[in-house]
């Protein structure tokens, strides 16, 4: 498809949720460690390692968690030990970040164990993006945390390069709000609906988003701006969950939409992506912007989630206030 989705324009929106209670972790400082957990999927230490070589270079100290490289079929070793890698970091004063090794599936079936009165007590950052939206969502319910949506440690220099280094080191360790260009090379750049939103920027991988439809962790989106991405789901099933969304009601007081990269979403039918986010999002009469490049493709980069943001359609700009202090 080609061409540029204007489905109207939106009026500005400035429904906020009061920021006051979010809970924004102390930034990395060099010399802290940070735990590296799988609360997911599986991966291995050569997958890990240039992971490491990277936040090495940045003055922290990365440890793998003890049971970061376990293995249960397609979960990285039981749910208990994965819950315990988690409670394990929270619990450690010595801990100052979590970054998570990767997504693929398995941290919904350990959340309602993370013991929230840990991360209350002493609140760290934690970084992770696709099936970690899981764990982010939780954090966020359970204790209004502030986290960052960014690459995990099996880091791929060809998918991440210099550019997505740098953005996440800059979210872990200053306090500077956070800016991400609507990126013309992005697939997802033609949806587009002028206008400007402000609200906490929520969300993350469509799927998990849907997935927690119904569950404690689901977070109430009246007034937020809602971030979306996704990998290898044909147009089918994104028009599938985006209606789901619709009809369970909780796009209806959004203040925003930020779409990310939906990375080799395709099938053999005339229609794609673009035109579904289109019709699925165009119509919600609030701002949205396409052609972030934010999720699972090249180039991708790092922004906060849980606290401010503003979406402005018309500019092709999403700001984040920080995820730390």
């Amino acid at each position: 498809m080609s061409g540029f989705w204007q489905l109207g324009s939106a009026a500005v929106s400035d429904r906020r949720t009061p920021d006051d209670t979010v809970v924004r972790p102390p930034a990395l400082r060099p010399g802290d460690t940070v735990m590296l957990v799988s609360p997911s999927g599986p991966t291995r230490p050569e997958r890990v390692a240039r992971g490491i070589e990277l936040i090495t270079g940045w003055g922290l100290r990365p440890v793998p968690a003890p049971n970061a490289y376990a293995r249960q079929g397609y979960l990285a070793g039981g749910d208990a030990l994965r819950a315990a890698d988690l409670n394990a970091a929270f619990a450690d004063p010595q801990v100052r970040g979590v970054i998570c090794t990767r997504g693929g599936y398995g941290a919904q079936r350990v959340v309602d164990a993370i013991d929230m009165a840990a991360v209350h007590r002493d609140p760290k950052v934690v970084a992770g993006f696709s099936d970690i939206t899981a764990l982010q969502f939780a954090l966020w319910r359970g204790a209004r945390l502030a986290t960052v949506h960014g690459p995990g440690a099996v880091w791929l220099d060809e998918r991440t390069p210099p550019r997505s280094a740098e953005s996440l080191r800059a979210a872990l360790t200053t306090t500077r709000p956070v800016t991400v260009v609507a990126d013309p090379f992005e697939e997802t750049h033609p949806v587009r609906v002028p206008g400007r939103a402000t609200g906490p920027l929520l969300g993350g991988n469509l799927c998990l988003v849907v997935a927690s439809l119904g569950t404690p962790d689901m977070p109430d989106l009246t007034g937020a701006v809602l971030l979306l991405e996704d990998v290898q789901e044909p147009p089918y099933k994104i028009d599938r969950m985006l209606t789901q969304l619709r009809r369970a009601g909780v796009l209806d007081g959004l203040a925003g939409v930020a779409v990310g990269q939906f990375t080799d979403c395709a099938d053999g039918w005339d229609v794609g992506v673009v035109d579904v986010l289109a019709d699925r999002l165009g119509d919600l009469g609030v701002p949205v912007l396409g052609g972030l490049p934010i999720g699972h493709g090249v180039g991708q980069l790092t922004v906060p989630v849980g606290t401010d943001a503003t979406l402005d359609a018309t500019a092709g700009t999403l700001t984040v206030c920080p995820a730390v202090r």
